[in-house]
């Protein structure tokens, strides 16, 4: 008995001198405990609106402070025609649009009832629902309020319109994300245990001194995950495309395009994670913690960035897919070309210089 509990003292001390097994003990269920608990929430906060007011009386004007004053809506501006909604929604910023119709006040005060239309970005539909949700209990609250201070029937029937996914279908929201997650941990995650596994078997020393150049080999081993990584991405599009009814409204060649550059960003990200990692084991460790989690929970696939802590939406920043999935929503979905996707896109490629920099200065020619 003695014998035995030495042996499990001695299996207590060896767990603790590892510091690997100890993060994945206790940093790992941390870690994932704060994140699930911040990100996932069913409350918005600081969603950017913007007021399209016909009446511009003391009515609409009440209700717009009212609603600004709740902490769920920021007014990003005041629009001048219906011209403008379809742009500004473009643009990515701007997640709900209110219109007030004409002579607000005079209608609701003499017939009871008036006009007010809330229009939804739903190419994310859970946050489309939630905001035309909360605008709705923000005006009902509002009306409710001054049919006991007038003593008047009033009603408003707020006319609710979701944009870009009228049906507010859950797989228009998932294609992208799942598109991103799966060319993120096949290009990089592949590619990085593929060069590692080469150096932990020592097979790399040979194709070192081998007439290929450094380059070369990095390149020909990163060359078949960039075409099986296209052909995912064609069959994915394809899939969501004529099975699930997701529609392509923008230019298939600039879709494509997109899609290869974050290819190619994903290869060099493998490529730098292969140049830090000595075995396969650590590849894949840092892939799944580094890539996964992050792509699930703070590139904006399920969970909005616009509602998480201000620290996890810096953070966010720095998750390759976030950008390719604004991209996708807004090139499948809007319809849009470079022009709106211009900044996402020159994120993706300094992303791809930045991880190429650091694999080349990483990179050893001979293995110590």
């Amino acid at each position: 008995m003695n014998r035995f509990r030495g042996f499990v003292k001695k299996e207590f001390f060896h767990i603790f001198r590892d510091r690997r097994t100890m993060i994945i003990l206790f940093g790992i269920p941390i870690i994932q405990l704060m994140l699930f608990g911040t990100v996932i929430t069913n409350e918005i906060k600081d969603a950017r609106i913007a007021i399209y007011d016909q009446s511009k009386d003391e009515m609409t004007q009440e209700i717009t402070s009212k609603l600004l004053s709740s902490g769920y809506f920021l007014l990003d501006q005041n629009l001048e025609t219906t011209n403008d909604i379809e742009a500004i929604f473009k643009k990515g910023r701007v997640k709900e649009v209110l219109v007030f119709g004409r002579d607000f006040s005079r209608k609701l005060k003499r017939e009871g009832k008036a006009d007010v239309q809330i229009i939804a970005d739903a190419s994310d539909p859970n946050l489309g629902k939630l905001l035309a949700s909360y605008t709705s209990g923000i005006i009902n609250d509002y009306i409710f309020k001054q049919m006991v201070d007038l003593h008047l029937p009033m009603q408003i029937e707020p006319e609710v319109r979701m944009v870009y996914n009228e049906g507010l279908k859950s797989v228009y929201m998932f294609v992208p994300g799942i598109m991103a997650m799966i060319l993120m941990l096949i290009s990089a995650m592949m590619t990085s245990i593929s060069i590692t596994r080469e150096k932990e078997l020592g097979t790399m020393e040979i194709l070192l001194v081998s007439p290929l150049r450094p380059a070369q080999i990095i390149l020909g081993k990163v060359m078949p995950y960039l075409g099986l990584s296209i052909i995912n991405a064609l069959v994915i599009l394809g899939i969501g495309h004529f099975i699930f009814g997701v529609p392509i409204k923008g230019s298939w060649v600039l879709l494509m395009g997109e899609s290869v550059l974050f290819i190619m960003m994903a290869l060099c990200l493998g490529i730098m994670i292969s140049s830090l990692a000595k075995t396969q084991m650590v590849a894949m460790f840092i892939s799944v913690i580094a890539l996964m989690l992050p792509t699930i929970l703070l590139s904006g696939f399920i969970f909005s960035i616009e509602n998480m802590p201000l620290p996890l939406q810096i953070v966010s920043n720095i998750i390759p897919p976030r950008w390719f999935i604004v991209i996708l929503r807004n090139i499948m979905l809007k319809g849009v070309g470079l022009a709106y996707v211009w900044k996402e896109t020159l994120v993706l490629v300094f992303m791809s210089a930045v991880f190429v920099t650091v694999a080349v200065k990483k990179f050893k020619t001979r293995l110590d």
